[in-house]
């Protein structure tokens, strides 16, 4: 297939949603800067390898064919000097190598390759693929093409059918649920490795924390927190027997993973408990709605606040800017909350129940504006 045009889309189904050390030649490869620098370039394949295989090479073969004017550029993630003929073949295939001398981690390896790809080539979308022969050319070509044709972050998403191995097909099902807890965004894959970001618009994934695969689930969050717009390409599922090559550390790598995730449902949980407990004691004690929901919701506030201060990562300075939106926006879910309590105790719902009834109604509001309103300045 020929190199991506604004026209040429595909005919993979796509959906949109809408929320916000330094390097050296890798393995004897000559860096990419030392080489010809090409004055247009329309798309860079990024592929961060760690300890890769001899598919490598082949897959470098695979997209100078079928994708003519890219360039592939390959950031070897301390894989060690054993593995230089493999890093030397690929660049022999015209792969463009760059690294760096220990293991740091996938997240370090995209951040370094998107961060050299700028430099390069400022003008070209970006297409991240993984080494493993998991994503097929034709995958990266096809989002590649929607990338190009829509100016919008594009995920090659798996439908994880056929023989795909159980860790994979659970871990990728609870990160997804979580994520959707999280954000209210209903990704159908949220681990994939093969993405794609439009030309010019890569800047602030320099500030996205996470040094191995958390990186790219704080990716996605960052994303949803930006209000940028990203897009599903359907993919083939490919998995080896055994997923065998994976570097993927299960225990520990997927709590890397869900800790972005748990940070913003633990505050919100925290909150949710302290209020529950004190609408509960001060009920008990004084018998008055409307007393027990406003008491109980001043200390869980004030508690709540300071923590998705640290959730959101509000800026250093904006306590008093940040506390009056939030504020604002306590009291407008307060009295939704006590509109929602009369209406379900009313009906005859206990009130241990009616509580989280009506805050689970208002938690999908009440983050999207905290992440898009009360801590967010400017980016």
């Amino acid at each position: 297939m020929g190199a991506p045009t604004r026209a040429d889309t595909g005919s993979l189904p796509t959906r949109r949603l809408r929320p916000g050390g330094g390097l050296r030649a890798a393995s004897g490869v000559r860096p990419a800067a030392a080489r010809r620098v090409p004055s247009r370039v329309g798309l860079v394949v990024l592929i961060p390898a760690y300890r890769p295989d001899g598919r490598l090479p082949g897959l470098v073969t695979d997209l100078v064919r079928e994708l003519p004017g890219c360039r592939v550029l390959v950031v070897d993630d301390g894989s060690g000097p054993e593995y230089a003929q493999v890093f030397r073949a690929a660049s022999a295939r015209g792969a463009d190598v760059v690294g760096y001398g220990r293991n740091r981690g996938k997240g370090a390896a995209l951040r370094t390759g998107l961060s050299r790809a700028t430099e390069l080539w400022p003008r070209a979308d970006v297409v991240c693929a993984d080494a493993d022969g998991q994503h097929r050319p034709a995958d990266i070509a096809a989002v590649a093409r929607r990338v190009h044709a829509t100016g919008h972050m594009a995920l090659g998403v798996r439908r994880f059918t056929g023989p795909v191995p159980l860790r994979s097909r659970v871990g990728n099902g609870a990160t997804a649920l979580l994520f959707r807890l999280a954000t209210g965004w209903r990704l159908g894959d949220t681990q994939t490795g093969l993405r794609g970001y439009p030309a010019g618009q890569t800047a602030w994934l320099a500030d996205v924390p996470g040094e191995r695969y958390e990186w790219e689930l704080s990716v996605l969050l960052r994303a949803h927190d930006l209000g940028l717009e990203v897009e599903e390409v359907e993919i083939a599922t490919v998995y080896e027997p055994g997923n065998a090559s994976s570097h993927f550390r299960p225990l520990r790598d997927s709590a890397r993973i869900y800790a972005p995730l748990l940070g913003f449902i633990g505050a919100s949980l925290s909150a949710f408990v302290i209020d529950w407990i004190g609408v509960m004691v001060l009920h008990l004690l004084t018998g008055n709605l409307l007393a027990s929901v406003v008491g109980a919701r001043l200390v869980s506030g004030t508690a709540n606040f300071f923590m998705n201060r640290r959730v959101f990562r509000a800026a250093p300075g904006t306590v008093c800017r940040t506390a009056v939106r939030y504020v604002a926006l306590a009291l407008a879910l307060l009295a939704a909350g006590y509109v929602l309590l009369r209406v379900l105790t009313g009906i005859g719902v206990p009130l241990w129940l009616a509580k989280p009834l009506g805050d689970g109604l208002l938690y999908a509001v009440s983050y999207l504006v905290q992440r898009r309103a009360v801590f967010r300045e400017r980016w």
